[in-house]
């Protein structure tokens, strides 16, 4: 049988309080005491249970992660991050990629509560009633992350995504084109679908280029969606000049679409994504992306969690919102109109 907390005072001749108290890290052992604790522990090869440490110190150092879809760069980017800057903090994930599924969304967050997980973050903004209720009623820290969904009391960790997609539309009109293409995303999305898109046709309307139906397209992110409505616009009478696609997946499916139908980027088109995922740099031209700091977001989200956690009076109230930037590569390019 493995040795229990018991056994390793009788080994060190001490109580199995001050056993404890050498395991919780507690100063106010004396050395020697300690130093015997610790002997016995090896000798015995005893390993604390993580579920008993838990309920006596009324923590598990266990945060819950929801996650709409791990297979996106952007998400399998930021979750590197968060994931690593909670070790540095000495806290476990329980990470659950549910697939944009609300069933199992609301059983993985009903697992949070019965592992008395110490903080959650969600990573999505398409909320059912039920998991609103659910959320809204746990006794848990709570923030979003890379998203704001409406009518929320939760902390977000986000960027303007109206003024980053307004910006990276600008920097094409800035570059010449006025036949510009926009790969949206799901429009039920406040963050990445709603806000994108008013930021693209604002920064249109002000430079008076009027909004063309047949360049907008609407998707879900990912790869294949931006391959298959790119198709749909170069089968538009007249193609645009410039393609902006609203995470680096879609617009990576945009350039093979190109390529495919025997055009080149940026001779023929040019793209632009958004995310600034590592995906940007391993594609041939490479991608410039209007660049939301995931690095950062993902360690901010963390740190602001651990805030909230630790009940500390300076964790925030408020959204953090974080700089996004302009990353220009090679897959874009100044427009001339041939006479």
């Amino acid at each position: 049988m493995a040795p229990k907390i018991k056994d390793v005072a009788r080994q060190a001749g001490v109580s199995v309080t001050t056993v404890s108290r050498v395991l919780n890290g507690e100063r106010y052992v004396k050395d020697d005491l300690k130093e015997r604790v610790q002997r016995a522990i090896a000798e015995l090869g005893y390993t604390p249970s993580h579920i008993a440490r838990s309920l006596v110190l009324k923590k598990t150092n266990l945060i819950g992660v929801i996650v709409p879809d791990i297979t996106s760069s952007f998400y399998s980017t930021i979750l590197s991050t968060i994931e690593k800057t909670a070790s540095l903090n000495d806290y476990n994930l329980m990470l659950c990629n549910i697939i944009e599924d609300n069933d199992k969304e609301l059983k993985y967050l009903q697992v949070f509560k019965q592992m008395r997980v110490d903080g959650i973050i969600i990573m999505h903004e398409k909320l059912s009633d039920e998991i609103r209720e659910l959320i809204m009623s746990l006794d848990i820290p709570l923030l979003f992350s890379s998203v704001k969904p409406a009518d929320q009391p939760f902390v977000s960790v986000i960027i303007d995504d109206y003024a980053a997609s307004y910006d990276a539309t600008r920097y094409l009109i800035g570059l010449g084109h006025k036949r510009i293409g926009f790969l949206g995303g799901d429009m039920s999305d406040v963050t990445s679908g709603q806000n994108r898109y008013i930021g693209y046709t604002d920064a249109l309307a002000e430079s008076g280029i009027p909004v063309a139906i047949d360049y907008i397209r609407f998707g879900d992110y990912k790869t294949q969606s931006g391959y298959n409505l790119m198709k749909e616009i170069l089968n538009c009478d007249t193609r645009p000049t410039a393609v902006f696609a609203v995470s680096d997946d879609m617009a990576v499916g945009a350039m093979n679409c190109i390529h495919d139908h025997g055009l080149k980027v940026p001779e023929d088109l040019s793209v632009i994504g958004f995310d600034g995922s590592q995906l940007t740099e391993q594609v041939r031209p490479q991608l410039s992306s209007m660049e939301q700091p995931i690095l950062e977001m993902g360690k901010v989200t963390i740190e602001k969690l651990l805030d909230m956690i630790s009940g500390n009076e300076g964790a925030p109230v408020n959204d953090v919102i974080l700089k996004h930037k302009l990353v220009v590569r090679d897959s874009c390019k100044a427009y001339q109109e041939h006479v």
